[in-house]
C-alpha cells in the first residue's frame, strides 16, 4: 500500500472514546490504521489454555471491529511476536508515525524500546502517551523531587494536583472520519486459532451506578454484598476511560471510591520508579525471611482447603470466576505469608494464573502490603486473624456458605493451623529474618 499512514497500535486501552493515543493519531493529518498484537511473548507463558483474559479481550477487540467496520475501517490484528509483527507491517504499509498509550511494566517498557527502536532504523517515529493513569510516573512527586513511598503523603499531593485539566477527555469522536478506509475489516485471529478455549461466562458490567460509589465506603469491606464495582478487569484493558470514571467519581463523592483510583496511580509509580519489586522485596531486608515453602501447605491454601472459611471461600471465588473481593484478597494473602509462611511471591504468580483483572502493579503492591515487605506495608507484627475478619465482614455467613457448600457438614476441613500459634510464629520468624540471623 503506497498510501502514508499513521499506526495507533492498542494495548490496555481498548475503546476508541476518550483514547490519547487515538487522538493524537487522528490529528496526525494522516489515514490511520488501528492495530492489536495478541503477543505470543506474553500468551506463550500462560498455562491455562482457558484464560479469562485472553477471552475479555478478544471479545473487546471484536466489538472494535464492528464499530470500525461501520465506519468504513477496520483493525489489523496479529498474532505473533511483536518485533516479527512489526517487520511484516513495514513490508505491507507506507507508515510514517506510530502511536500508543504508555505501559508501567518492565517487559512493556523493554518491547517498546525494542520497537522504538526498530521504527527509528526506518526513519519512523514512535510517540507514547499516558492514558491508564490520571497521573503519570512523574506528575506526582516530593518537594525534593523523588517519587513517594508512602501512600498518605502521596495522596495528599495526587488530590490536591488533580483537576478538570487532567479529567479532561480527548474528544476522539470528532476525528473518525480520519480512520483508513478498508472495504474489508481484516479478519480477527480466532481463540482456537491461538490455542486458548472459551470460557463462556459473562464479564461484569462495564458502567457503576452513582449510587454505588455514593455509599462505597460502607459497603465495600463486605464480600456478600454488591458494593465494589467490579470494574477492575475494563480498567486493566481499557475498555473503559479511568477520566471519566475519575470525573464521575468526583462529582458524586465521597472521596473513598476516588481513592482506590489514587491506588492505582500509587502502585503503577511505584513500579516505574522501583522496577526491582517485580522479583524482590521493596524493602531489601525482607528477602532475608526464611519461609517455610511446604507445597503441600500451598495446595491446600490454593484449593480453599485451609479449614478457614474466609480464606477458603475467597480462593474458591478466585478459581471459580476468576475475581476474589478486595477485602478478602487481603486476608488470604495475609494468611499465607504469615499463618503458613510461604513466600509472597508463590501467592502473587497464583493470583497472576487465576484473575482476570491481573494487574502487575497492583498485584504486586498489595502482596508485598500483606507480607509487610512493601512501601507503606502492614507492619510484619500485624497478622489478620481470618476467623475475626470473617465475624467482622461476613457476620451471618452468607459469602462464606455461598463459596463453600459443605461449610456446616462434617466434610468441611478442619483448621491447618491453630492462629495464636501460626501468629507468634510469623513475629519470630520475621523478628529473626529483619536482624539478619
Amino acid at each position: 500500500m503506497s498510501q502514508p499512514i499513521s499506526v495507533v497500535w492498542f494495548r490496555r486501552d481498548l475503546r476508541l472514546h476518550d483514547n490519547a493515543a487515538l487522538y493524537h493519531a487522528l490529528k496526525s493529518g494522516r489515514p490511520v490504521l488501528p492495530l492489536f498484537i495478541f503477543d505470543r511473548e506474553i500468551l506463550d507463558k500462560l498455562e491455562d489454555r482457558h484464560d479469562r483474559r485472553v477471552e475479555f479481550i478478544h471479545q473487546h477487540i471484536e466489538r472494535i471491529q464492528g464499530e470500525l467496520a461501520e465506519m468504513g475501517s477496520g483493525m489489523v490484528v496479529r498474532y505473533g511476536k511483536p518485533v516479527d509483527v512489526w517487520n511484516q507491517l513495514l513490508q505491507e504499509y507506507q507508515i510514517e508515525g506510530v502511536f500508543t498509550n504508555r505501559d508501567y511494566e518492565v517487559y512493556g517498557k523493554e518491547r517498546d524500546a525494542q520497537i522504538a527502536g526498530l521504527l527509528g532504523e526506518h526513519g519512523i517515529g514512535f510517540e507514547s502517551f499516558k492514558d491508564q493513569t490520571i497521573f503519570d510516573h512523574d506528575e506526582v512527586l516530593t518537594g525534593s523531587k523523588t517519587p513517594y513511598t508512602v501512600f498518605t503523603p502521596y495522596s495528599r499531593r495526587w488530590h490536591d494536583t488533580l483537576n478538570d485539566f487532567y479529567l479532561k477527555a480527548y474528544p476522539t469522536e470528532k476525528y473518525f472520519s480520519k480512520f483508513l478506509k478498508q472495504p474489508t475489516p481484516p479478519p480477527v485471529p480466532t481463540l482456537a486459532e491461538m490455542d486458548f478455549k472459551p470460557v463462556d461466562e459473562p464479564f461484569p458490567k462495564q458502567t457503576v451506578t452513582d449510587n454505588l460509589i455514593k455509599h462505597y465506603k460502607e459497603t465495600r469491606d463486605f464480600p456478600a454484598k454488591p458494593g465494589t464495582s467490579e470494574l477492575s478487569v475494563h480498567l486493566r484493558f481499557g475498555t473503559i476511560s479511568i477520566r471519566d470514571l475519575a470525573r464521575q467519581a468526583q462529582d458524586i463523592g465521597p472521596a473513598t471510591f476516588l481513592n482506590e483510583l489514587c491506588w492505582r496511580d500509587f502502585y503503577f509509580q511505584v513500579l516505574h520508579h522501583f522496577p526491582h519489586v517485580e522479583k524482590n522485596s521493596f524493602r531489601r531486608e525482607y528477602d532475608n525471611i526464611k519461609w517455610r515453602n511446604n507445597e503441600d501447605e500451598f495446595e491446600k491454601w490454593c484449593t480453599g482447603q485451609t479449614g478457614f472459611p474466609l480464606v477458603d471461600a475467597g480462593m474458591r471465588q478466585l478459581n471459580t470466576i476468576g475475581w476474589m473481593h478486595n477485602r478478602v484478597r487481603m486476608v488470604t494473602a495475609s494468611f499465607l505469608c504469615k499463618h503458613l509462611l510461604i513466600d509472597w511471591r508463590w501467592g502473587e504468580a497464583y493470583f497472576g494464573k487465576k484473575l482476570r483483572d491481573y494487574d502487575l502493579s497492583a498485584n504486586n503492591g498489595g502482596w508485598q502490603w500483606a507480607a509487610g515487605s512493601g512501601t507503606d506495608a502492614a507492619p510484619y507484627f500485624r497478622v489478620f486473624n481470618p476467623t475475626a475478619q470473617a465475624e467482622k465482614f461476613d457476620r451471618k455467613g452468607e459469602y462464606i456458605r455461598h463459596w463453600i457448600p459443605e461449610f456446616d457438614t462434617l466434610e468441611y476441613a478442619k483448621p491447618m493451623v491453630d492462629h495464636p500459634m501460626a501468629r507468634q510464629r510469623a513475629i519470630d520468624v520475621y523478628k529473626k529474618g529483619l536482624k539478619g540471623e
